[in-house]
């Protein structure tokens, strides 16, 4: 499900509860400037959420940018950067899903960890280095 939808189907849920419904941005993907996945946006009890569609990348040796496809939750998790980052609140059980099995873990310990092989997440994209050193600092 697209952003977008999602963001729908949180309205509905709003109405639902009789709670106000939310203004919907979307930031559509435009290749042409690096903006390779539509984002939606909403405004839940002041603070300002986007979402996304679950995915799975591929990249290429000589780009940051992935080519993009549909995924799974697990897909979504292997791909992010850090197993603290890979974790999914599950809004159905009130539940946080941990498909690494490492992410609530590491968290708990302060351990930086990266989902797949380290050599493989920071090739696919260098950035993820400084975000690992980043998140290490706080």
């Amino acid at each position: 499900m697209l952003g977008r939808e999602f963001c729908e189907k949180v309205n509905e849920y709003l109405s639902s509860i009789g709670e106000e419904k939310q203004g919907i941005g979307v930031i559509q993907c435009n290749p042409d400037q690096s903006k390779h996945l539509e984002t939606a946006r909403m405004r839940l009890y002041d603070i300002w959420i986007d979402f996304v569609n679950l995915r799975s990348e591929d990249y290429s040796e000589n780009s940051r940018i992935p080519t993009m496809k549909f995924g799974t939750a697990k897909d979504d998790a292997y791909r992010r950067d850090l197993t603290i980052n890979s974790l999914f609140y599950n809004i159905n059980t009130n539940s946080v899903e941990d498909f690494t099995r490492r992410g609530l873990a590491d968290l708990m310990s302060g351990k930086i960890v990266t989902p797949l092989a380290p050599k493989e997440t920071f090739l696919d994209d260098p950035l993820r280095v400084l975000r690992a050193i980043r998140f290490g600092m706080i």
